[in-house]
């Protein structure tokens, strides 16, 4: 079709005329809305943006008498990065005799990987490679996967509860002295903590 006779139909429509295949002969055009055709591309820009990090591997290194507090310090690092759509991969290694007791670290291995199963699941069984072991872990879609507890356990801090103030009481029996009737009075109320007042005239 001739671009005079495309722009006439997309004139007839109401559409617009927008080229998708500039490098194919001939060119590919469409007959759509420019702006719903706009948002389209960009909501598929985004979606393939937020698969990158599929790509991206973050390596968590374990030992085979690590810490229970490492442990769970190094497991919520995993965490993290399986719910940004990252791979983790889990790396054990073995020192001096520790290789004689390999069964010791696909224990540390097994139980980590238990401790991520709502998060992400291995792409292979834990593997002894040279002096140490391996694994691949990979998120979980979004709809399987459970939230972060780190993210759900951050929420907007309560304000502090106000103490309410004690009203100091007034004085009861308030001395009301006129002025003019007593003058030793009205000089021991002008002064306070006046040093003279006990010397006498």
């Amino acid at each position: 079709m001739s671009l005079n006779d495309a722009l006439s139909l997309a004139r007839q429509a109401g559409l617009d005329l927008v080229e998708i295949a500039a490098t194919a002969t001939p060119p590919v055009c469409r007959i759509v809305d420019f702006g719903k055709f706009r948002y389209e591309q960009a909501k598929k820009d985004k979606e393939s943006k937020k698969n990158q990090n599929a790509s991206v591997v973050k390596e968590i290194q374990l030992s085979p008498r690590i810490d229970a507090h490492d442990f769970s310090v190094k497991a919520g690092h995993a965490t993290d990065f399986l719910c940004e759509e990252m791979k983790v991969k889990v790396t054990l290694r073995f020192r001096g005799r520790e290789m004689q007791h390999t069964e010791f670290g696909f224990e540390v291995v097994t139980k980590f990987i238990e401790k991520l199963a709502p998060y992400g699941h291995p792409d292979f069984p834990p593997k002894l490679v040279g002096r140490g072991i391996n694994v691949m872990m990979s998120p979980l879609p979004r709809s399987k996967r459970a939230k972060n507890p780190r993210l759900a356990a951050s929420g907007p801090a309560a304000p502090a509860p106000v103490q309410p103030t004690t009203p100091t009481p007034a004085n009861p029996n308030p001395v009301q002295v006129k002025r003019g009737e007593n003058p030793a009075a009205e000089k021991r109320d002008s002064f306070i903590n006046n040093p003279f007042s006990e010397l006498k005239a």
